[in-house]
């Protein structure tokens, strides 16, 4: 066909395309591709990568025309950085899009864009129906249409390739916020005794309902994949289109979506390979893959199976294309992921799987995972399990959720595909626990993560351009990780390092310590005189953490610093950081720390520290 016209196109490389002219001869001159992206599931819930998840015999077959991949992951367990991190295929905590929403966008450096703009100016057709949620600015010339009737079908002609993405929200967290009075088991395609439960949930017949519901939703996903096949089949296109199907993070059964577990990143993945492209995979279709893929990766994997240069700011690789061996994606092992804000919710965290085995840091350990979040416990199943809890009726599995957690945790996920048992403390693998704890130190500090600041410190100096921050204050942020850090050693030699960053010029080092100290808790009581001089400190935020500190230690009453803080404040996200201190203390089991807005006057207000306000006034 009219390869002249290709060879012309400034962004297309002649050699992209002398190897494949054969099979392009016998079809389209580039490959179309289709993603389908359905809200929140993990590959638990589906049978073909879980036996005791739901059946789907549609996207079984398709899987049996390409590839399922078995360790597919999303770099972050929420829909906004996940997505923002598929778009631009870099590290959300690099770029100052790792907040769940956006209270700021972030700026993307000059001349980076989203991956599909790439595609565009290579003359492919670029669609979106329609989700975005995008936490940085989109920049212009990355859709030709996204709308919520944006379809390959309107494209100039028939020659024109195309990249479309679809998304449906039917497998969304809101699919499971329904009330005591909308239960209705009848109406179940899945029987509710035949679900496994997490170890992690009670097993009561509230549960086992909201397990069936979303084995439900599953096998509406496997319904919609068949609809979107059938019509490319009727356009006569699936031969020449690369199909992705694939969840946007993990499920949302309580403790999954917003967590770095397995259950909130280990998405399923299926690649539909078409006949006329099939020399651009190295596998046979129908084989299934056990190399590591990251979101980070799916745009340049499409920009490279599309024949076009990949620009060299990405952090991900492509998986599939021209040079790509089997060997070679059999042997990848590792995948990064970050949880930060999730709407008004705070705790900062990081993870890395190598292989069998999952390390997972938790920067604020004193924070349970059960942190009222108000979306979350829309969830009747979300609050029974507290409930449960309160009521002392869980058993030490089920009641993690709601307490502390270790500073670090290691688990051999292939064994132990819940989490459930923490290898850190065991000496049989100290050497795995060093090697990953070495390599996550080294990716913070190497993008370097911006998380390692206040969000409210961001959305001041950073956002205009947040990767040349980073890079001015890399040296900063080494030293933060390295204060940070100070937890994971026994308090006696960590003692002297953090009086010495308590009693630092620099802010942010104060910041850190005194969250250290709340990490030890009882532990660090001997430094209590130092967080004690930090309650008139410069720095709004040291005072909050010191008074956090204080709280945990029993030393002090922590609400008169809040209280300070929150009228002090003119900053909106400095007030949500602070009460997000505030709903920590008025939950806390152990202390009598309920919080009182009553006559506090605040000076500024957002949609996150509303729902914050709206809870603690319940």
């Amino acid at each position: 066909m009219r390869l002249a016209a290709i060879f012309a196109s400034t962004l297309l490389l002649a050699t992209a395309w002398t190897v494949g002219a054969a099979a392009t001869a016998r079809g389209a001159e580039r490959p179309n591709f289709v993603w389908i992206v359905t809200e929140d599931n993990s590959v638990h819930y589906m049978r073909m990568f879980h036996e005791t998840g739901a059946p789907t015999p549609n996207l079984a077959a398709m899987a049996s025309q390409g590839l399922i991949f078995d360790r597919a992951f999303s770099n972050a367990p929420v829909c906004s950085v996940a997505r923002t991190t598929l778009a631009t295929g870099l590290y959300a905590p690099r770029v100052g899009t790792q907040y769940h929403r956006r209270i700021k966008p972030a700026q993307l450096p000059e001349g980076w864009r989203m991956f599909p703009f790439y595609l565009r100016e290579a003359g492919y057709y670029t669609t979106n129906n329609s989700k975005k949620d995008y936490n940085c600015e989109e920049g212009s010339g990355v859709w030709d249409a996204s709308t919520n009737r944006a379809t390959w079908r309107d494209r100039p002609n028939r020659e024109t390739p195309f990249f479309h993405m679809q998304s449906f929200p039917v497998s969304h967290e809101s699919s499971l916020h329904f009330t005591a009075k909308q239960i209705d088991p009848a109406a179940l395609r899945t029987d509710p005794r035949t679900v496994a439960l997490a170890p992690q949930h009670p097993d009561t017949e509230l549960f086992r309902y909201t397990y069936a519901r979303y084995h439900d939703r599953m096998k509406d996903v496997d319904d919609i994949v068949g609809r979107m096949l059938a019509q490319l089949e009727e356009d006569g296109l699936l031969e020449d289109t690369f199909v992705f199907y694939f969840g946007d993070h993990g499920g949302v059964l309580p403790g999954s979506k917003g967590y770095l577990h397995e259950v909130g990143l280990h998405v399923p993945l299926v690649v539909r390979v078409p006949e006329n492209w099939k020399h651009l995979v190295p596998l046979p279709r129908g084989s299934r893959v056990q190399g590591f893929v990251s979101f980070i990766d799916f745009g340049p994997t499409v920009i490279h199976l599309a024949g076009v240069p990949l620009p060299g700011h990405f952090d991900g690789r492509p998986f599939l294309g021209r040079g790509i061996t089997a060997e070679e994606l059999n042997a990848r092992d590792e995948t990064f992921a970050y949880a930060d804000r999730f709407d008004e919710k705070y705790d900062l965290c990081r993870s890395l799987r190598k292989g069998r085995y999952k390390y997972l840091r938790n920067y604020q350990a004193f924070y349970p995972d059960g942190l009222q979040n108000n979306y979350r416990y829309n969830m009747l199943a979300y609050q029974q399990w507290r409930e449960l809890y309160r009521k002392g009726q869980l058993n030490e599995v089920q009641r993690r959720f709601f307490e502390s957690k270790p500073v670090e945790l290691l688990f051999d996920v292939e064994a132990d595909p819940y989490e459930v048992r923490n290898l850190a403390g065991d000496p049989a693998y100290a050497d795995v626990l060093r090697d990953l704890r070495t390599r996550l130190q080294a990716r913070v500090k190497g993008l370097p993560d911006l998380s390692f600041y206040p969000e409210s410190h961001l959305v001041k100096h950073a956002m205009n351009d947040p990767v040349a921050f980073g890079k001015q204050h890399a040296d900063e942020i080494a030293q933060l990780v390295d204060i940070a850090d100070l937890a994971l050693l026994p308090f006696d030699e960590a003692a002297a390092g953090l009086a010495s960053a308590l009693r630092s010029d620099d802010p942010w080092k104060r910041y850190w310590a005194s969250i250290v100290c709340s990490c030890f808790g009882e532990r660090a009581k001997s430094l209590a005189d130092d967080a004690r001089q930090l309650l008139d400190d410069p720095e709004l935020l040291v005072r909050v953490r010191a008074a956090e500190f204080l709280g945990i230690l029993g030393a002090a009453d922590p609400r008169p610093a809040l209280y300070q803080a929150l009228e002090a404040t003119d900053s909106p996200v400095e007030a949500l950081l602070t009460l997000n201190t505030a709903v920590f203390f008025h939950d806390l089991p152990d202390r009598d720390y309920r919080i009182d807005l009553n006559g506090i006057k605040m000076r500024v207000q957002s949609g996150e520290t509303d729902r914050r306000i709206e809870y603690l006034k319940r």
